[in-house]
């Protein structure tokens, strides 16, 4: 799988990602779960050379993470859609939501990161490998 694209709700943010992603996974962490509004975020890191808005300029917002890290998320000013997220301590890759992008069902996490956030409702009886904070 070469290259996918995405957007926003309301059509006002576009983008590509050329090349191959370079992994997949799920946040249980309070931030995500903040920002996504839902009780985890699958997010999909591409490097971040291979993503290009197309349409728009998204809004951004940036914080501290918990450990001490610049995080940023990038998302529509019109609908609030959330399209990316940065951290500092990984500037070549681009975290892309899996809910901006249009077919993504190619997306195959391999792991859950995060899981001593995660709600107790929460489903990890998968075959994912799982980690209690971010996977290296």
């Amino acid at each position: 799988m070469s290259g996918f694209t995405g957007g926003c709700h309301c059509g006002a943010i576009r983008y590509e990602v050329t090349g191959e992603p370079v992994r997949a996974q799920i946040c249980h962490c309070d931030d995500c779960r903040r920002s996504g509004g839902s009780a985890f975020a699958t997010n999909v890191f591409v490097n971040a050379a291979d993503f290009r808005l197309t349409r728009g300029a998204p809004r951004e917002f940036h914080w501290l993470a918990n450990s001490g890290a610049r995080r940023g998320r990038g998302f529509c000013g019109e609908c609030g859609t959330s399209i990316y997220v940065t951290n500092e301590t990984r500037p070549n890759l681009t975290g892309i939501r899996i809910g901006s992008i249009d077919d993504a069902g190619f997306v195959r996490p391999w792991a859950h990161v995060w899981v001593k956030r995660a709600l107790p409702s929460t489903n990890l009886n998968d075959d994912l490998e799982k980690f209690d904070q971010q996977a290296r």
